[in-house]
């Protein structure tokens, strides 16, 4: 089915990607893996995580590497590019595209470790997958040899495919916290280490984004070295390529691309039931011919052409600001904040009145259209999309207004 929502109506369709072909094949190895993650659907809510088989497929179509710069293998994507693959992939399933989101982003850790870091691991050309916690759930106290480690850290999406980890760390010394160097409070750093290195416990029993896998990931006593900590998310690179100076920012906005691609498919999982002639209780016209129904999708898929635009505005802005952004703190994001935290919310209020259009068939497990509505409230609940952070955005707009 087309698109409602497609390249045509995309208002920074026109802004060249820096590979356009590179971009079209991923997109078309996308569409090609509509029918496999079709039959898995099942699996993945079942199983909670991504199947090897679709993790592989994934990593044929190089979706962990998107924005790795090609001298270290990867596509050199830029971020505008890989939101529409995030979104594609959402809209297929939107586990598929949050792990696709927390992949491909989370491949561009090692650069923020040290250039031999990133070098040991790009060294054999191929593309690796990486999952990790923001949250500083960890302590890392101050030995010989370097730090020890020990925590355990929430929403790891994808751990179980994944081949590095990390965890953010409260760092410590003789058993207090060492003094941030950036303002009040103790000093966090990240650790990445191998995932064998992890212990994955099972606590991922969630009504939405089932698939993602997000278990705690934990370490008990483990010797880390210096050169495997790095600032996350607004630390510095080695790298010079344009991702590194926006990477905080891009990390927000892509929240986004999840979201819009849920909400693009739960329109089409509407538009689809209602052409297979649904006629609801009483009524004597089918569904898709009522006045209501034509009313309500127009205003769900005008709501869904404002999230997107924001998204592509937001993303386009970010990409290309020619400046190096070194600031620290979600001030720095807090544009960003802002337009996730509404576009999250605008899709989920799409979902849910497909949801409410569709009727009572909507209802069952066998039903896409309440998998989106559950995905999204789920990806509501991350901190990306928080209406708390109006706050941050509103202290950000006196300050622009002053």
């Amino acid at each position: 089915m087309t698109t409602l929502l497609d390249k045509k109506r995309s208002v920074t369709s026109n802004v060249q990607s820096p590979d356009k072909a590179t971009l079209d094949q991923v997109l078309s190895r996308i569409a090609a893996l509509a029918p496999m993650v079709a039959r898995l659907a099942p699996d993945i809510e079942q199983g909670r995580r991504l199947p090897a088989e679709l993790v592989s497929a994934l990593r044929s179509a190089r979706i962990y590497g998107m924005l790795v710069p090609r001298r270290y293998g990867g596509l050199e994507l830029d971020a505008p590019s890989t939101f529409r693959v995030v979104s594609a992939l959402a809209k297929l399933d939107g586990s598929v595209g949050w792990n696709a989101m927390i992949g491909h982003l989370g491949s561009l850790m090692p650069f923020l470790v040290s250039r031999a870091f990133c070098e040991e691991i790009f060294q054999d050309g191929k593309d690796h997958i990486f999952a990790g916690s923001g949250q500083p759930a960890g302590k890392a106290e101050r030995v010989r040899g370097g730090w020890r480690v020990s925590g355990s850290w929430p929403f790891a999406s994808g751990c179980q495919n994944a081949e590095w980890i990390a965890g953010t760390c409260v760092m410590m010394e003789g058993g207090s916290p060492i003094d941030s160097p950036d303002g009040p409070g103790p000093m966090t750093r990240t650790c990445l280490m191998p995932a064998e290195r992890w212990e994955i416990r099972d606590t991922w029993y969630t009504v939405g984004l089932k698939g993602t896998g997000s278990h705690h990931v934990a370490l008990t006593d483990a010797l880390v070295p210096d050169e495997s900590f790095f600032e996350f998310p607004f630390g510095a690179s080695f790298a010079s390529d344009p991702i590194f100076g926006k990477f905080a920012e891009v990390l927000v906005l892509s929240h986004g691309a999840v979201a819009v691609g849920i909400a693009e498919g739960a329109i089409t999982d509407l538009v689809e039931l209602a052409r297979e002639g649904v006629t609801q209780l009483f009524m004597t016209t089918p569904l898709v011919e009522t006045e209501r129904f034509k009313e309500g999708l127009a205003r769900l898929d005008a709501d869904l052409m404002a999230a997107r635009a924001l998204l592509e505005a937001q993303i386009a802005r970010v990409w290309q600001n020619p400046e190096r952004a070194t600031a620290k703190g979600l001030a720095r994001v807090a544009e960003q904040l802002q337009a996730v935290v509404w576009i999250t919310s605008a899709c989920v209020r799409v979902a849910e009145s497909c949801f409410e259009l569709a009727g009572s068939r909507a209802v069952y497990e066998s039903s896409s259209l309440q998998r989106r509505v559950r995905d999204l409230r789920v990806a509501a609940q991350h901190f990306a999309a928080q209406p708390r952070n109006y706050v941050t955005a509103g202290a950000a707009v006196l300050a622009r207004l002053s």
